[in-house]
């Protein structure tokens, strides 16, 4: 069936009016559509965060009840991002409620083939161990300049990478930490 661009017109003029009257009516669907909207986030708490994906740092609501994230949205005052996220940003959900995510730290001992779980307490305690080790082993008081000796106090064997997941008061924060053992290779993820 061929229609002309006249017939078209018609055609569309005469929906869009039936739309509005139909709208006119007292078809209102607006309080019906904001009513089911908040049907899933009833009585959830609501905690704002940062997208832990990339370097953009967009911040999102996330909604959780009973311990288990229901939803999750683009966080319309933050400033990055104002409401907006990314295929990767909306599906963080799924990501906190896989039933294959890790809950347990793993240890995989030197010349193993083979995983194990252990404690929090025992792999924070390891961490750091090696962490101290590292820094007594590398760190250095003085340097030799032109025949002149400074003092340095630096650890020379460490170094840090930001995430990009922290916000500026937690980047300050951590900076603090690894500049009090010495540090002097700090970096950010953003800047790489």
């Amino acid at each position: 069936m061929k229609i002309t661009r006249r017939e078209f017109l018609q055609i569309s003029g005469t929906a869009a009016a039936g739309t509005l009257f139909m709208g006119g009516l007292g078809f209102d669907l607006s309080a019906a559509q904001t009513y089911a909207e908040t049907l899933r986030i009833k009585g959830a708490r609501e905690t704002t965060t940062i997208c832990c994906y990339c370097s953009v740092g967009c911040g999102i609501i996330v909604h959780t009840q009973e311990g288990r994230v229901i939803n999750t949205e683009g966080d319309p005052e933050h400033p990055i991002n104002e409401g907006a996220l990314c295929s990767k940003g909306a599906s963080l959900s799924q990501v906190v409620n896989n039933p294959s995510r890790l809950q347990k730290p793993l240890y995989r001992a030197p010349k193993s083939a083979e995983w194990q779980e252990v404690d929090w307490e025992w792999a924070l305690d390891r961490i750091a161990r090696h962490v101290k080790d590292a820094r007594d082993r590398t760190f250095k008081t003085h340097t030799t300049v032109n025949e002149r000796q400074f003092v340095v106090n630096r650890a020379e064997g460490i170094a840090h990478v930001g995430s990009a997941a922290l916000d500026n008061e937690e980047c300050y924060l951590v900076q603090k930490l690894v500049r009090s053992w010495g540090l002097v290779h700090v970096e950010h993820q953003a800047r790489l």
